[in-house]
């Protein structure tokens, strides 16, 4: 019978199977449940596992998660948006036995990555294929980060399912797991491949204009192109930047909820610099890898917080905008994780209430108003394509007399452009950020160095209007029929759990045709 050992901390230079050999002297096969580093300053840096051992002659089974096919219905739901959330919404019909129909805007991951590439290259922006839309969502750029706070029994199915097309088979057991952004490219056409195999119906360059409906009773949509797809199940999975979507959502009389949510800039320091402050006299040790850090403040007071987002170890700062008029920063790695830079964003908690009030859109507003700003700056300092970016302590003490500090070189491809991000962002957010950066800087010293750069507009971390649904049903609170999923709908904040969204989803409406 296999034993479960938890937290076996195992120092850097020594192995764990010498360590099971100690705890389990005549064992069988293991398998990692779990890995982390611990590089607290209270000692070295070594790992934590936690193992499941068979005992000697025996085997251990690997989960397999056989689903039920249920009789196949007569009407096929209706899926628009080829994110996470899309996906697996689509994956879990299919191995269900339920034929679906999966709508994209943009083209697939191949076409999408000429476009992205064109934009960073040349300035040239596909409003369908970018770092936000296309297929595989913004999820196909942000490094595949699968690092979640949710509890949800399809976890285990998720990494099971992405290991099966090809995800590394650690995203299993790591604490921190993440495809990386050119692994995850391999991954999806894989798992469209299999979709399309099994019957699942995929319309790339067709954007879902309108949603169909009989009183407030959805009943299907009507494409660009003028073509209609009936269904009484219609999943949302548009992602957190389909603001037409919002907007004809809005029109229909669809219930939309204005959502808190966060923005601010994006900081990129060396990754040898990071790796100091992490694992300090450690730094370079092979078996660790880039560090990564994630920081808080919160101010009691008012109630405002500041944190690190989407920390991208050996990475790099991307142009991630969806409008021809607007800038929008993101941050990327590859599997490796060995570009020479470190960024994460630094964003300040936007309280809708507080600031918006019963204005729905006030935060769609905001983001807007400030992506906008950011456009005009670059193209008013002689920019392109560029970023508009700020040595770090010119953000945090305004330029000096001198004039501002030049740019270091950095990692993105669009390159940068030197602007004051201190007077672009609203004075109550550059206040917050200046606050939570010095906080950062106490409990992690050397963050705060003249070496550092930040760059604009942090602005997609998710969306500010949400789709309100019955939580029993998963539907719209006001029109049947209409299922919003995702981080487009405010129902998720990754990949891990907008794929968990789209399965819990499926698995309702698979109940109602069952």
């Amino acid at each position: 019978m296999s034993k479960i050992f938890n937290n076996i901390e195992i120092p850097i230079d020594q192995d764990l199977e010498e360590k099971l050999q100690y705890l389990m002297p005549e064992h069988g096969p293991y398998r990692i449940l779990r890995q982390s580093v611990d590089a607290r300053r209270a000692h070295s840096p070594h790992f934590v596992y936690s193992v499941e051992v068979a005992a000697k002659g025996e085997t251990l089974s690997n989960p397999q998660f056989d689903l039920e096919k249920i009789k196949t219905p007569s009407e096929k739901p209706l899926i628009v948006g080829t994110g996470p959330a899309g996906l697996f919404a689509a994956l879990r019909f299919v191995e269900r036995g339920v034929p679906c129909v999966l709508f994209e805007r943009g083209s697939d991951s191949g076409e999408r990555m000429k476009g992205i590439n064109q934009f960073w290259r040349y300035g040239k922006l596909d409003t369908r294929n970018n770092v936000c839309f296309g297929e595989g969502g913004a999820g196909l750029y942000s490094d595949g980060k699968l690092i979640t706070r949710i509890k949800s029994p399809h976890i285990p199915y998720v990494m099971n399912r992405l290991v099966k097309f090809g995800a590394p088979e650690e995203i299993q057991w790591l604490s921190n797991p993440h495809v990386g952004s050119d692994r995850i490219r391999r991954v999806i056409p894989k798992l469209r491949e299999f979709l399309k195999a099994n019957g699942c119906e995929i319309h790339f360059n067709t954007q879902v204009t309108e949603i169909l409906t009989e009183g407030k009773q959805v009943v299907g949509v009507r494409t660009e192109h003028g073509t209609e797809f009936k269904s009484p199940h219609v999943i949302l999975a548009t992602g957190h930047s389909a603001e037409d979507m919002i907007n004809h959502l809005h029109e229909l009389g669809v219930h939309l909820d204005g959502k808190s949510f966060a923005m601010g800039l994006r900081i990129e320091h060396s990754q040898a610099d990071i790796n100091k402050i992490q694992y300090r006299q450690f730094s370079e040790h092979p078996k660790l890898g880039a560090a990564n850090y994630k920081l808080a403040d919160h101010d009691d007071e008012t109630g405002i917080g500041v944190y690190s987002f989407c920390m991208c170890p050996g990475g790099y700062v991307l142009s991630a905008g969806t409008e021809a008029d607007g800038l929008v920063c993101n941050g990327m790695s590859n599997y490796n994780r060995n570009s020479p830079y470190a960024n994460a964003a630094i964003v300040v908690s936007i309280d809708h209430n507080k600031l918006f009030g019963n204005d729905t859109f006030g935060g769609m507003k905001l983001r807007r108003e400030l992506e906008t700003n950011a456009f005009k700056a670059v193209q008013s300092a002689g920019g392109t394509r560029e970023l508009p970016a700020q040595n770090l302590m010119d953000f945090l003490g305004g330029t000096s007399k001198k004039g501002p500090r030049a740019l270091r070189p950095g990692s993105s491809p669009s390159g940068a452009l030197n602007i004051r991000l201190d007077e672009l962002l609203p004075k109550h957010m550059t206040t917050r950020i200046r606050e939570g950066l010095e906080k950062f800087n106490r409990n992690m010293k050397g963050f705060v160095v003249e070496d550092a750069q930040v760059y604009g507009i942090e602005s997609r971390t998710s969306c500010p209007v949400r789709v309100t649904r019955d939580n029993e049903t998963l539907e719209s609170i006001s029109h049947p029929g209409l299922y919003p999923a995702g981080e487009g709908a405010g129902y998720a904040g990754g990949i891990t759990s907008a794929a968990c969204d789209g399965i819990k989803i499926a698995e309702k409406i698979i109940a109602k045709l069952s």
